[in-house]
């Protein structure tokens, strides 16, 4: 062999080394960064880089590092679809990560399907997610339903029968409502107030009136932060003092700031552990990444984002070496009792995408955050 070719062959091995070494595991994102749900997406997506800067800072997967390449869909499905497609077709990404809303996933899953890409940790709890099985859907956390029956139960439990319900009109709601719909025929009573909400802009002079007149105990109110804060105000302007109940789409410090003096009492269901109990694992690694951060605590829209990026990075660690759309997939349905941080479970197979099924309620304190 001649120095020559010697010589050439060590640089190209040095070049592919370093390609290596500087190659990028892309994810695609799009969510609303803009828009009623923008302080929630802005907080999940947070988390979600805690862990995935974390990862890339010990030197990635396989000398890998990687990219989280994020869209602003400003909350519109027709939108999210296209950045989705944006994300497959022009910056080849290897797998979707934490989209945001039920329609606006839906949106998006004709994308999954041509395109045989995953989608992990989608940021919603929507049963059409979970029955029946998609298998390029990988979900993380529990389902609206879950939290929903959790949230009558509660209600019912304080002796609450005077109960108001107030649901967005799109694919959300409808899933939401069959939960709250089992926990009022276990209770053995119906709502005294059932109304439908336009998602993004709220009939408030047709809602809070209703709502008052029925002299409602409790308000179940299902939307986005915007609308449900909005709503909260519109109550207490009105005079009333009913509890309102809200779901773990609104379950970051931006919805608390959005309700301002209204926050104290409102009730908003968890599918994370108590985002300050330190004697959690998973709690206590994702605070002490936020504060190496310089960020002064965690959320629990945070922590949702935190979780769905440990998954999401085993199921890199199992694509291989050179990993493609379908070895991400596979590693991903090949997870079982990946634990997340003190026994939060997480398991996958070709039958079963639901991931964890934790739900828990909180109530807002006077101090602005969240009391379990």
């Amino acid at each position: 062999m001649s120095k020559f070719l010697r010589a050439g062959l060590i640089a190209a091995a040095l070049l592919s080394s370093l390609t290596t070494l500087h190659a990028q595991l892309l994810i695609g994102q799009t969510a609303g960064f803009t828009g009623p749900v923008a302080a929630g997406v802005k907080e999940t997506t947070e988390g979600a880089r805690l862990w995935i800067d974390a990862v890339n800072a010990r030197g990635g997967i396989n000398g890998q590092k990687i990219e989280l390449v994020s869209l602003d869909d400003k909350f519109e499905p027709k939108l999210a679809a296209e950045n989705a497609r944006k994300l497959v077709h022009e910056r080849n990404v290897l797998a979707l990560f934490l989209t945001r809303g039920t329609p606006h996933t839906e949106a998006v899953m004709p994308v999954l399907e041509s395109d045989n890409i995953a989608l992990v940790a989608p940021s919603t709890g929507a049963m059409v997610l979970h029955q029946p099985v998609n298998r390029h859907i990988f979900n993380v956390r529990a389902t609206y339903q879950r939290e929903a029956e959790r949230a009558m139960d509660h209600l019912v439990a304080l002796g609450m029968t005077r109960i108001a319900v107030v649901v967005a009109d799109d694919s959300f709601g409808a899933d939401v409502q069959k939960g709250i719909e089992r926990g009022f025929e276990r209770a053995k009573f119906k709502p005294v107030v059932d109304l439908r909400a336009d998602r993004q802009k709220p009939d408030y002079a047709r809602i809070i009136p209703a709502i008052v007149s029925a002299d409602a105990q409790a308000v179940v109110w299902v939307g986005s932060a915007n609308a449900v804060a909005d709503g909260v105000r519109g109550l207490r302007t009105a005079g009333s003092a009913a509890q309102v109940v809200t779901l773990s789409n609104n379950a970051s410090s931006g919805f608390v700031k959005g309700l301002g003096e209204h926050s104290r009492g409102v009730i908003v269901s968890q599918v994370f552990p108590n985002e300050r109990s330190l004697g959690s694992p998973f709690v206590r690694e994702a605070q002490e990444l936020a504060k190496a951060a310089g960020l002064p605590s965690v959320s629990p829209a945070m922590l949702e984002g935190y979780a769905g990026a440990k998954v999401l990075v085993e199921g890199l660690r199992r694509a291989g070496r050179n990993p493609t759309r379908a070895s991400v997939q596979a590693g991903l349905e090949s997870i079982q009792k990946f634990d997340l941080g003190g026994g939060l479970e997480v398991s996958y197979s070709a039958t079963d995408h639901t991931g964890l099924d934790f739900a828990d309620l909180s109530i807002i304190g006077p101090d602005g955050n969240f009391r379990r």
